[in-house]
Order: C-alpha cells, then sequence, then structure tokens
C-alpha cells in the first residue's frame, strides 16, 4: 500500500503534524496556508476506513450498510455511485458496488475504471453468486481492515469521491428499519441530525446563549468554539468533524470552512481555501483587492498557488455572535467565490470534482488532491 491508502494501519496517531511541534511560529506568520490540504485529505479517508472497519466487526447478522456518493452535493444527476456490505451469519460480509448497468451514458465507468475495479479485487458483474449487475466481493469481519481499505480506494479512486464528507450512509436491520451506529468520519449519515449550515440565525444564537450563559465560567475557548459551532449546525460537540489539526471541518457547497482555535493570542480563525492550483497574476491580485474591499469583515489572498478567504474572530472575551458571523459569512462566500473565481481564472475547488487548472488536463477521474 502506498502512504496515500487509507487502508494504511492504525498506528499513525492524529495530531501528530509538524506543526503542533513548533511552539515557536509567530501567529502573524502561521497563515492557513501552511496546513498540508492533501494530509488532511488523506487523513480524513484514513480516519473513515478506519471507522468502517470498526463498524463492519460491529454490525449484527442481516444488518446491511450502504454508502453512496451524494449526487447532489458531487454534481453527478440521476448517476449514483455507491457500495453495499450485507452481514451474514459467521462474519460473512457481501459487498456490492454499482455497475455501468445502472449508471447514465456519460457517466459509465470506462475500461480503465472497470480494470482498476478488477485490480482492487472486485469480480466482475454476476461472477459472484447473487451481485447481479453490480461488482460482487466477498469476505468475512476477521478481514475488515483490509476490505474497509479496498471499499474507501473505490469510493475514492474510481468512483471520484473528493473528501468522505460527499458519502452518505444508510444502516438497516434485518427487518429492513434504520439501525443507528456511529460516525463514519466525515461521511454523513442519512438518520443523523439535520446539519444545514444555513439554519436558523435566531434559534442558533438563542440555544448558544443559553449553553454559554450555565457554562462560560468553566468552559475553556475550544470548548466554548465547539458548543457555538454544532449549535449552528444542529448537532452535538462529539458529533463535529475535527481533522488531525484539531481543526473543525464544514462543508459548505463545493467549499471546505475550517474552524481553528488558536492559543497565542487567544484566537479563532475560520478559513477555507477557495481554490487550490491557481496561477497567481496581477489580474487575480487585482481581483481579490477588489473583493476584500468589499467584505464587511475578512479578507482574501492568494499564498502558495491557493486562494484563502479568512475571518478572525478574538478569542479574548469572546463572543458567540461573532464567532457566529463569520461562520455564517464564510461558508457563503466560500462556496460562492470558488464558482465564481474558478470560472474565471480556472484552479481547483475543495470539492470540485473535475476541474482543471487553466492549463493541463490529465483526463484521469480521480478524487481531489489525491
Amino acid at each position: 500500500m502506498t502512504a496515500d491508502d487509507p487502508s494504511k494501519p492504525t498506528g499513525d496517531q492524529p495530531g501528530t503534524s509538524p506543526a503542533h511541534h513548533d511552539h515557536h511560529e509567530s501567529v502573524l506568520l502561521d497563515e492557513p496556508s501552511t496546513a498540508d490540504l492533501r494530509a488532511k485529505v488523506t487523513e480524513a479517508w484514513r480516519e473513515f476506513a478506519r471507522a468502517l472497519a470498526e463498524r463492519l466487526r460491529e454490525l449484527p447478522a442481516g444488518a446491511q450498510l450502504e454508502v453512496t456518493l451524494d449526487p447532489t452535493a458531487s454534481g453527478t444527476g440521476d448517476a449514483v455511485y455507491s457500495i453495499s456490505v450485507a452481514v451474514g451469519e459467521g462474519g460473512r460480509l457481501s459487498a456490492r458496488a454499482v455497475g455501468n448497468a445502472t449508471l447514465p451514458q456519460g457517466f459509465r465507468l470506462d475500461r480503465a475504471a472497470v480494470a482498476d475495479m478488477i485490480a482492487l479485487g472486485w469480480s466482475p458483474p454476476g461472477v459472484v453468486a447473487g451481485s447481479g449487475e453490480h461488482f460482487g466481493l466477498d469476505g468475512s469481519t476477521g478481514d475488515a481492515s483490509r476490505l474497509a481499505g479496498l471499499l474507501s480506494r473505490t469510493l475514492r479512486d474510481v468512483y471520484g469521491a473528493p473528501h468522505p464528507a460527499f458519502l452518505v450512509y444508510l444502516s438497516q436491520d434485518a427487518e429492513g428499519e434504520p439501525l443507528p451506529i456511529e460516525a463514519l468520519g466525515t461521511a454523513r449519515s442519512e438518520f443523523g441530525p439535520d446539519r444545514d449550515v444555513e439554519a436558523d440565525l435566531d434559534e442558533a444564537l438563542a440555544a448558544a446563549a443559553s449553553a454559554q450563559s450555565a457554562e462560560q465560567e468553566v468552559l475553556d475557548l475550544p470548548e466554548r468554539v465547539r458548543t457555538v459551532v454544532s449549535t449552528m449546525l444542529k448537532s452535538t460537540s462529539e458529533h463535529l468533524q475535527i481533522d488531525s489539526d484539531g481543526d473543525i471541518n464544514i462543508r459548505a457547497g463545493s467549499a471546505m470552512v475550517f474552524v481553528r482555535v488558536r492559543d497565542n493570542p487567544p484566537l479563532v480563525d475560520v478559513f477555507s481555501p477557495v481554490l487550490t492550483e491557481v496561477e497567481p497574476t496581477e489580474r487575480l491580485y487585482v481581483k481579490l483587492s477588489e473583493l476584500t474591499n468589499r467584505m464587511p469583515i475578512g479578507r482574501l489572498y492568494c499564498a502558495d498557488d491557493t486562494v484563502w478567504a479568512s475571518i478572525p474572530v478574538f478569542g479574548r472575551n469572546f463572543q458567540a455572535t461573532h464567532l457566529m458571523l463569520a461562520v455564517q459569512v464564510m461558508t457563503g462566500l466560500a462556496d460562492e467565490l470558488d464558482d465564481r473565481l474558478h470560472g474565471e481564472f480556472g484552479g481547483k475547488r475543495f470539492f470540485g470534482e473535475g476541474d482543471k487548472p487553466s492549463r493541463g488536463d490529465s483526463g484521469h477521474r480521480t478524487g481531489m488532491y489525491l
């Protein structure tokens, strides 16, 4: 397996990136652009694969787990790329992956993708008993780690899921009833809480204010930030998507927004890599300057061939309303700007499957950054 393989052994400890060990960096120099976006995406896939392996070991006989690339979010229209795993007696696992027979024209797997499926270990449709028009693969819970890695690579490398946050999963028991399970990394449950970031502001403010009024004296800044963000997302602090750098991840359409808490000085940074692999030009810098001048708060800038949007919130005398405003502005701004700037300057959106730089095109359909 390669270093980027999501089935890499779980010996890696989260939160051990070099940035966590450099205690001498200045907050003025510690821009979001120092974050390794490729590492963030790779770690998200590893977390998904680890969680998937655990769930496969825990599911009772007769249960079924289905993981689907969200067609609404990924822009695949009527094409539904999904994988299902049924649990049988004695820990037997039967996996099925969508084949070309159920995919519309224009979204079918080409020869190279079919070859990739076979290389990963899938049998062609109809070969495994009961697979019908789907690719088939049988295994057992004792081999859950290898199977989870294989399923993750199928979703990422063949079906083109740019990030696990684009995946939706559904678990059912033997009677077809919803079966609650622990989260699969940053993937979303069909039966999970409503996590729309456009939740009513008044309701979110009231809930966050109520939580803080009772706990403000005992909660530290990171916990207060988690309380505010989870309230906005109509979730709980425990169910927030937090990566190995400690950043809260919020998907906003084709953009990703990160919320990072800094210690010295106390600061909450709400930022987004709006575009990557963009060519820095004078025209781009002029555009970013014009847009920044029109923004009520925050700034846009280009560093390391990436366009960043950033809104800082003071951590000292922290106000929940300020963070809520920053998150709401950033989620709306990033999702709008990445489309607008991509159309004008090329580059890649964080969740822009099929995006190409303004020059050059490999033609190979894979997940972003991978």
